[in-house]
């Protein structure tokens, strides 16, 4: 009997669902999985019981025997090639017809799946300024229709993060979402641009659609720079209707908007067309930063959640990480992770990740975000003539200082 079919594993698996930091329980469903052959099983749970108690002594020699499995048995021989000769004799020449016509006349169409995001603003940690400004400019009149009546305050047009990679910029819309108790529609380059002419944009207008039947939405496009590209640098005369297009559906010349909330990220802000930028459409735009000391603790603590760590002291290491983005962060981490993986295969025995580990890898790792940085002071100070970048300049201002 494997393990999924046995009715006392079952039982323990969902209690462990019920109690995910119950360690005894996780313990005793390990030693279970590692009796009936699941090491991988066993792996995952008796890790996870390490990194709730690291100074567990039955959790780590669980690990070690997860680990020690038993050899990966000989490969089979190989098929015998298939005989396509044979095939057609037996069946007949293959029917290519519908292929062929299916090959010249592709179908237009959306993969973008509609999802309910379960995370808030409160899940997002520090970021203070972006959470206010989130509050005033979106958040706070959708929350209060009359006192929006009462200025005449309306809810069209979008809104526009930008900011150095790596920093959040999805998940704060996902937060927002979830914020707001509304449906998500995440969009990326490949949910519309399409090689034939005129399917980009058919793609747009059905994804569109789809957030307007699943109002109230919002619709994030991810790295909009790519599909609203400006236009007078662009002289491909598809991506320019593909704008055209984009422009019309936000203006909702074909079709209501009412209830659907278009927000979209972008590293590079002065890539995207003007018009985009305009009243009604992307007109609201919010610089997102690098996370302060306060989200890098936060950051730093959720990726060691559920590795095996010795009792860490992470404050001093959030505040020497200034600059570093979440994805930096992220990875030093794992570059932990690696250094007390390496040590544990060599030696045969679970060592913790320490906090040498961490300083190893902070030493090893250099922020992403100075290029950003550059790119955007260039831009900060030749091209903010009408104002579009003064959230930028102050803060570049800041660190000057």
């Amino acid at each position: 009997m494997s393990a999924s079919e046995d009715p006392l594993l079952r039982s323990l698996l969902a209690a462990v669902e019920a109690s995910p930091d119950d360690a005894p329980l996780r313990l005793h469903v390990a030693q279970l999985l590692l009796a009936a052959g699941d090491h991988d099983g066993a792996l995952a749970h008796a890790s996870r019981v390490l990194a709730l108690d690291p100074t567990s002594t039955a959790a780590r020699e669980l690990v070690q025997q997860a680990l020690a499995r038993p050899p990966a048995a000989p490969p089979s021989a190989p098929a015998p090639a298939f005989d396509w000769a044979s095939a057609e004799a037996d069946l007949g020449p293959l029917d290519t017809t519908g292929l062929a016509a299916h090959d010249d006349e592709p179908d237009p169409g959306t993969t973008a799946e509609v999802q309910r995001p379960r995370v808030t603003l409160s899940d997002v940690a520090g970021m203070a300024e972006v959470k206010e400004r989130l509050e005033l400019a979106f958040l706070g009149p959708l929350r209060n229709p009359e006192l929006r009546r009462l200025y005449g305050k309306s809810l069209r047009g979008g809104l526009l993060l930008y900011g150095p990679p790596g920093c959040g910029k999805t998940f704060i819309a996902r937060a927002v979402a979830g914020e707001m108790g509304a449906q998500f529609l995440s969009v990326g380059l490949s949910d519309v641009l399409d090689m034939w002419i005129g399917n980009s944009e058919k793609n747009l207008h059905a994804l569109f659609e789809q957030a307007r039947r699943n109002a109230p939405c919002v619709l994030f496009f991810d790295e909009v720079d790519g599909l609203g590209m400006s236009r007078s640098g662009n002289r491909s005369s598809g991506m320019r209707t593909t704008v055209q297009q984009f422009l019309a559906e936000l203006d909702g010349v074909d079709g209501d908007n009412e209830g659907v909330f278009v927000l979209a990220a972008t590293n590079a802000p002065w890539d995207v067309d003007p018009a985009l930028r305009r009243p009604g459409r992307l007109d609201r735009m919010l610089l997102v930063l690098p996370p302060d000391e306060r989200a890098r603790l936060a950051v730093l603590e959720h990726h060691l959640r559920e590795r095996p760590t010795d009792s860490l002291d992470l404050a001093p290491l959030a505040a020497h990480t200034e600059g570093f983005s979440g994805a930096d962060l992220a990875h030093v981490v794992e570059t932990a992770a690696e250094l007390a993986l390496r040590d544990s295969l060599r030696s045969g025995r679970v060592r913790p990740i320490t906090g040498q580990d961490l300083h190893t890898a902070w030493r090893q790792v250099r922020p992403s975000t100075g290029p950003w940085f550059e790119a955007a002071r260039n831009v900060a100070t030749y091209a903010n003539t009408d104002g579009s970048w003064d959230d930028l300049v102050a803060h570049l201002r800041t660190r000057r200082r």
